[in-house]
């Protein structure tokens, strides 16, 4: 489901004026995905994983200003990328595991983002989940790192854009008034069109639609689960 080796080579799978979105490992099923944004302060980079080829693409959007872990599970290779850009990590100061999984400088912050221009939205459904979901207004861009994703153990039906099998319980309300342009995931390829109405669609009636993802990505969640704790 993941690889934990190295990277053959990125693979960009939504890129924009401001950012860009990679995959590390493409061919893994979880496909995990990170992100760059460009802001008026520099280039943030969002759950990083690091790939040869990487440092050439996100070299044209400028300045790196910061790396950012986005969720309790995604420390992925933030402390590679802090390291040698020479910026600390930011997390969110209510956010557990990732201290003790990075080897490098943590600045941990409270409610704002440290770019102004990055709304911070807390997202803690359960004890064990720890997820802050990024709006970035003057771009339109929504990056939610676990909550919702595009892979096809997220999805059921038509959905293009669907919600992890636990969160259809307690899905992020927070997001029901965003308008986004683009939805970019942590895992699986952004949405970047009918973005409002597509994410609309996957807030609605969650709770109703769980006995059947339950029954279709039930055996695949657990799996999931079972490897990332592992």
């Amino acid at each position: 489901m993941f690889d934990r080796g190295e990277s053959a080579g990125a693979q960009i799978c939504t890129d924009w004026s401001d950012g860009v979105s990679w995959m590390a490992h493409p061919e893994e099923g979880g496909q995990r995905v990170s992100h760059a944004i460009r802001t008026a302060d520099g280039v943030w980079l969002l759950d990083p994983l690091d790939a040869p080829d990487i440092d050439r693409v996100l070299a044209d959007f400028g300045a790196v200003a910061g790396v950012a872990v986005l969720s309790c599970w995604h420390s992925r290779d933030a402390d590679v990328f802090a390291d040698r850009y020479d910026v600390p990590v930011s997390v969110p100061d209510w956010m557990g595991r990732v201290e003790q999984r990075i080897d490098a400088p943590l600045e941990r912050y409270s409610g704002s983002f440290p770019d102004s221009s990055i709304r911070a939205i807390p997202s803690r459904p359960f004890s064990v989940w720890d997820e802050v979901i990024l709006s970035h207004e003057a771009s339109g861009t929504l990056i939610v790192p676990d909550s919702l994703g595009t892979i096809d153990s997220f999805l059921i039906g038509e959905e293009r854009l669907g919600l992890q099998l636990l969160r259809r319980l307690r899905p992020p309300r927070q997001l029901n008034d965003l308008e986004p342009e683009r939805v970019l995931v942590g895992h699986g390829a952004g949405i970047t069109e009918n973005e409002s109405a597509v994410l609309r669609a996957a807030l609605r009636s969650p709770r109703r639609r769980f006995p059947r993802a339950l029954v279709r990505n039930g055996p695949a969640t657990l799996r999931n689960i079972l490897r990332t704790v592992g």
